[in-house]
């Protein structure tokens, strides 16, 4: 099942509830009638995929769970956004040090579009070189102290085109359980041996690095800076070990740790007081904190002159638009000028975490940086969760199974520094007012 229906799947928590919804009669009227109106239009009438997401949606509207997703923000989105006229607190948006719509951050990406236009208008070895590609790559090198940075046009690109070119057939790569998608599908094309260890658990990983180490060339570990989905982060000093050890490679995912963690927001390797040349591969995005839309690779000479010169995420594809990569080059200058922004969204993460442990409620292994996951342990409840809080001005999306487990089914929150305690506190309230309705019934 493609990535769309993964969205959407299991919006049904139960099995019986799916196979009453498909036997309805009603339902399947509704989803007959759709296929009809596509039949002999469209090659993919008859997908499989599509009658599955056909039947899930008219099951969502059959059982009033309704369909939390592709709500359009009229704005900027940040710790507020408007959707059908309607203001809304939010905390659906990676805008963690509330840089997007900086008026700093759009004159850079306004003066790019003058001076360059909207596009690169070719891959950068071809005629897409800009000298501002080249200025954000160096800021991004310095900023972890390494020898070269590239930028990809894609954030998840960045690490399917990385991974699939630096590994193959006869390689070992370990990751945590949690890691994200384009980590899984670029070892999926790299064609190398994958291995998942549980979330966390480095002497998992340490025992299967010492059962198999010897039997590949190259091995890989690869772990995010800060998890997207349960706001929590491994030990990187503890990983730099065990690296060591095995004589293995470290990759490390900063797509939602830049800055958040370290007093400056650089990243994990700042939060633990380490050199960032401990690690061999630094990814991360431009999307979340720095605002804009792509995703890079820090780290030795070697390293990036490989990519640029073989990863087809690069070399086949248009350079980064300049606009976007000035304005990920103003977002960074801001965040190293302003560190206060990072002070503040970590004690308003700090606060939200506070408030929802005060009320009971669950929110895993979150540490409280950006991310605070509430879980609620059924995707049908999560939906209907997040359809109540919208009707009280409060968005914020569900995360449901395949994502996550069924059992781990939950909202999650993302916070930005631009975030008020009053708004957090209010936030909290509501949430636990709904959950205590819901359990009294």
């Amino acid at each position: 099942m493609n990535s769309s229906l993964n969205i959407i799947n299991r919006i049904l928590c139960r099995k019986e509830h799916r196979e009453e919804a498909a036997n309805d009669a009603v339902l399947q009227s509704r989803v007959t009638a759709a296929s009809g109106r596509h039949s002999g239009k469209s090659a993919f009438a008859d997908h499989p995929a599509l009658a599955e997401l056909r039947l899930l949606t008219a099951a969502a509207e059959r059982f009033g769970i309704g369909n939390p997703f592709f709500k359009v923000h009229e704005n900027s989105g940040g710790a507020v956004t408007e959707i059908d006229g309607k203001r809304y607190l939010n905390f659906s948006h990676y805008n963690y040090l509330g840089l997007n719509n900086h008026p700093e951050v759009n004159r850079a990406a306004m003066e790019a579009v003058e001076r360059y236009g909207t596009s690169a208008g070719a891959s950068r070895p071809v005629a897409g070189e800009r000298p501002v590609q080249r200025e954000l790559e160096k800021a991004l090198a310095e900023l972890y102290g390494v020898d070269d940075c590239v930028v990809f046009v894609s954030g998840h690109a960045t690490n399917v085109s990385t991974i699939s070119t630096l590994f193959g057939p006869g390689d070992l790569i370990l990751h945590d359980s949690l890691i994200h998608n384009s980590i899984l599908e670029g070892i999926r094309l790299s064609g190398a041996t994958r291995r998942p260890f549980q979330h966390n658990n480095l002497a998992a990983l340490d025992a299967q690095l010492a059962a198999s180490r010897s039997q590949h060339k190259r091995v890989l570990i690869v772990v995010e800076g800060l998890y997207s989905m349960d706001g929590d982060m491994p030990d990187l000093p503890a990983l730099v070990r065990i690296k060591r050890q095995h004589n293995a490679l470290l990759m490390v995912d900063e797509a939602h740790s830049l800055g958040v963690l370290g007093a400056t927001g650089r990243g994990i390797a700042e939060h633990f007081g380490m050199s960032a040349g401990e690690a061999d591969i630094w990814m991360g995005t431009l999307s979340k904190t720095l605002v804009s839309c792509g995703g890079y690779i820090a780290g030795s000479q070697e390293l990036v002159d490989i990519l640029k010169f073989a990863a087809p995420g690069f070399v086949y594809s248009v350079g980064m638009s300049p606009p976007l990569a000035a304005a990920s080059l103003a977002a960074l200058r801001i965040m190293l000028r302003e560190p206060e922004r990072v002070l503040r969204l970590r004690e308003r993460g700090a606060f939200f975490l506070e408030l929802t442990r005060k009320e009971g409620l669950d929110v895993g292994t979150s540490q409280g940086f950006s991310v605070v996951p509430v879980i609620l342990g059924s995707s049908r409840k999560a939906i209907a969760l997040s359809n109540q809080l919208f009707e009280k001005g409060i968005n914020v999306q569900p995360i449901i199974h395949p994502a996550v487990e069924e059992k781990a089914a939950r909202l999650r929150f993302f916070l930005s520094a631009m975030h008020t305690e009053e708004e957090i506190s209010s936030t909290v309230q509501t949430l636990s007012r709904l959950l205590q309705k819901d359990s009294a019934r």
